[in-house]
């Protein structure tokens, strides 16, 4: 049978940032040190297989610094490499943000007022260093239960001031941090990505999309929604696509023909390959080339991908030769 792979392989164009096709690599922990030999190399060989965006994991924002900043590893210049190996592969590059912990676990209750306004500072910090840097784009990491998810959901913020309260309050920290970087993604060019669950504790996707309106009013220019439900692909960012920004969806999209589905079904603009792209990096050339029966496929095992990063060693996988 003949799969028409176009869909999945037609430019999209986002501001002055245009993706080759589109497959993206979604942000995902792999226990290397992102600006390491092995980190760069990680990011710059799924940037060679054909993805047309690189999210570069979850890092913490208070790991960049200003030049010459000793408070933060992440600078202009140790960051560049990684940034420059996947532009010479051909994909766009942008970076996960997630909030610092202050060395112990961080909920809404837990941090003060001065410590929030900390978080709001390390954002711009971090963006600024991103932009200076070459990144395309930067995505504040709002999903899976981790402290901004928090903030919105109504069973997991236990705050008694303005940070929680009706949906208004519990938006705040989220589009705090929005406004907090769409300056400094406006002065330089990049994307402003943000990912979001679309149901979670306590909140569903009637919320989800309230939240997501004010994102885009606000300026967001991405919007990544993770995951999918396993009922069908890409059905829990469809009801997102009527706020005229691109969408990403994700969960078990590495079969082609659910990938195809989602974007000839308009369920998203842009489909991720987790760990389809860790089992097997050159997926999207290797579909493109229509050498579907040469794709090593990820049996969702566990193993050496979720196994590993629970042992804090390098994410690897059982199908590798």
């Amino acid at each position: 049978m003949t799969i028409d792979i176009t869909p999945l392989f037609t430019p999209l164009t986002v501001k002055t940032k245009t993706l080759r096709n589109r497959i993206v690599m979604p942000p995902m922990v792999q226990v290397r040190d992102i600006i390491s030999p092995d980190g760069i190399e990680w990011y710059a060989r799924r940037a060679r297989g054909g993805a047309a965006l690189v999210i570069v994991e979850a890092t913490g924002v208070n790991r960049f610094g200003d030049r010459g900043d000793s408070h933060g590893d992440l600078t202009v210049d140790t960051l560049k490499p990684l940034i420059d190996a996947v532009h010479e592969a051909g994909a766009l590059i942008a970076v996960q943000l997630f909030p610092v912990t202050f060395g112990r676990p961080a909920t809404p209750a837990s941090i003060d007022a001065e410590e929030i306004a900390e978080i709001f500072a390390q954002y711009q910090t971090a963006a600024r260093v991103c932009a200076a840097a070459g990144f395309d784009g930067v995505q504040p990491h709002g999903a899976h239960g981790f402290l901004i998810n928090q903030f919105f959901s109504p069973e997991q913020n236990q705050r008694t001031d303005g940070w929680n309260g009706d949906i208004d309050a519990r938006m705040r920290f989220a589009s705090t941090i929005v406004d907090a970087i769409r300056p400094i993604c406006d002065a330089s060019g990049m994307l402003l990505l943000y990912r979001h669950t679309p149901v979670g504790k306590g909140y569903g996707i009637e919320e989800s999309h309230v939240l997501a309106q004010a994102l885009v009013a606000a300026g967001v220019d991405v919007l990544d929604l993770s995951p999918s439900s396993v009922d069908a692909p890409g059905d829990r960012s469809a009801p997102f696509m009527d706020l005229g920004v691109p969408c990403i969806a994700v969960n078990n999209l590495d079969v082609v023909e659910h990938a195809l589905e989602v974007l000839n079904e308009g369920r998203a603009d842009l489909v991720a390959i987790g760990r389809g792209l860790i089992a097997d990096p050159d997926w999207p050339i290797k579909v493109q080339a229509g050498r579907f029966d040469d794709i090593v496929k990820c049996i969702k095992c566990d193993v050496k991908c979720y196994g590993n990063l629970r042992k804090r060693i390098p994410v690897e996988c059982t199908q590798w030769a």
